[in-house]
């Protein structure tokens, strides 16, 4: 597991989301993590209109950085925009932004990834009309991002976040009908703890459609923090051939220096 690739969250904007590990001064920030010894930044990017794609390049490249996924859950978060919502001008709104990343991404060979971004099922919407909008959003962002040989990972989220797609059995049902080969899952750590009944199982079920994977402990703090055995889920998810990152989501305390270093001691010790 000596191989293992580790990344870390990063926004490239200061950000109201408490688990993006690291906010605020961007070039500061990828030096830090490169020093830790990290190979790796998963850009968090609220609109890909406010960043400027090859200086973000140039500073990442400069520290001898990958940038294995970009995550869109920002536009959730401070625009409320989601493939779910009952106002359409809203869907249309978030589909253009998960397209609006595709060249980024492809500049990066980096997964898009879908968290919130697909929205939480409001009172005035109906389960089975969400779920027939969330398929429709994937299968028309999943054939932009095809044309650029980008990938989209869709993440289960835990049942206080979301009633969209919690675990990972849910997840492999949304595969089947968005019917994509682009089209595939990030797994994380902290919401499998809280849905999934065998972690490592679920792991193994899911497979080739592992997209991308994030580390937080039980507790939401760094790996290592809290309950999880990452030696055995981390042996699981190698053994299902995972080539890709295992990147760090994780709420940044004591503080995010801190907690940045602590999940990559304890991760690299295993």
């Amino acid at each position: 597991m000596n191989s293992m690739r580790l990344s870390i969250v990063l926004s490239t904007h200061a950000a109201q989301f408490e688990a993006a590990t690291f906010k605020g001064d961007f070039e500061n920030n990828v030096a830090n993590i490169a020093e830790m010894g990290y190979d790796g930044v998963e850009l968090a990017i609220r609109d890909p209109k406010l960043v400027d794609v090859d200086e973000l390049d140039r500073v990442v490249s400069r520290h001898n950085l990958r940038v294995p996924a970009i995550g869109t859950g920002q536009a959730w978060g401070e625009e409320g925009l989601s493939f779910t919502d009952s106002d359409p001008a809203v869907r249309e709104a978030a589909i253009e932004r998960v397209k609006s990343h595709v060249p980024g991404a492809a500049h990066f060979d980096a997964a898009i990834i879908i968290g919130l971004l697909r929205g939480i099922v409001k009172p005035e919407v109906d389960h089975d009309q969400a779920m027939a909008w969330l398929v429709e959003a994937l299968q028309e962002c999943g054939a932009a991002a095809a044309e650029a040989g980008v990938r989209i990972a869709l993440e289960p989220l835990n049942r206080y976040e979301t009633t969209l797609i919690n675990d990972v059995a849910e997840g492999l049902d949304l595969i089947e009908q968005v019917g994509a080969d682009n089209f595939g899952l990030l797994l994380d750590t902290f919401h499998m703890n809280i849905e999934e009944p065998s972690i490592e199982g679920s792991i193994r079920q899911a497979g080739d459609r592992i997209f991308h994977f994030h580390v937080a402990d039980s507790n939401r703090w760094y790996p290592g923090a809290g309950h999880l055995d990452f030696s055995a889920l981390l042996e699981t998810l190698f053994d299902t051939g995972y080539a890709g990152f295992v990147s760090g989501e994780f709420i940044p305390e004591p503080d995010a220096e801190t907690a940045a270093r602590e999940a990559i001691v304890h991760l690299r010790s295993l």
